[in-house]
């Protein structure tokens, strides 16, 4: 996800989609609305896999901005909403490694809410990244998932910080202007206390998209030893 000041906008930053700018913002109202609308035009057109896929990148958005503000129950709910979605999507175009990816996102969002949801939406979250990855190993955004599932998956159930950072690591290789990818090996490193490093993950994040709020916020709680 394309995820700067005023006078510095680069053409990339023209690109963003209303759902990248409300997630930017943290903006809930605005995220909730667009996922209302394409929930709508989802259900007007149930072959059109565009539509499905929209729907579920915006219900993800909306956890993830849920997430980010500590309302674990809102970003499980809004996660379990845009699942129907994303396996409809794959059921329409199942060799597309962007649509496994989105699923195995929501499915990864429902678990920190309640561990015991790890034993209903863990497999799938597991699995539709990796079939992403079979798919396509050279789209950054498939290994920040997967690190993802590894950061918060404990390393007694296969995952843990050490691979999450190897997944981080292996999406900059691939794509070093992806903040997303950045942002969240900064997350990684201050886990394992590397706070210094921690900073300048964050900070690169930040140089690549200014306008992300989580990112000032991390970099404002991580220290600087």
């Amino acid at each position: 996800m394309g995820l700067l000041m005023l006078g510095q906008l680069t053409a990339a930053a023209w690109a963003k989609t209303p759902i990248e700018t409300a997630l930017d913002k943290q903006d809930r109202d605005a995220l909730a609305k667009l996922a209302e609308a394409a929930a709508a035009r989802a259900a007007q057109s149930p072959g059109d896999v565009a539509a499905h896929y929209a729907h579920a990148v915006a219900q993800s958005a909306l956890a993830q901005a849920a997430m980010e503000m500590a309302d674990k129950n809102a970003a499980r709910t809004a996660a379990e909403t845009g699942i129907p979605a994303a396996r409809k999507a794959v059921e329409l175009k199942p060799n597309a490694a962007e649509y496994h990816r989105i699923l195995g996102t929501l499915c990864g969002q429902v678990i920190p809410a309640n561990v015991l949801a790890g034993m209903k939406y863990g497999g799938c979250a597991r699995d539709e990244v990796n079939r992403a990855l079979e798919l396509d190993a050279k789209a950054a955004i498939n290994w920040v998932s997967r690190g993802v599932g590894n950061y918060y998956l404990p390393p007694m159930f296969g995952g843990g910080v050490d691979k999450a950072i190897a997944d981080f690591q292996k999406a900059i290789q691939l794509d070093a202007r992806s903040a997303e990818a950045h942002l969240w090996l900064g997350l990684a490193l201050r886990k394992q206390n590397k706070n210094a490093e921690a900073r300048q993950a964050l900070e690169k994040s930040l140089a690549l998209n200014p306008a992300r709020a989580w990112a000032k916020q991390q970099l404002e709680k991580t220290p600087a030893k």
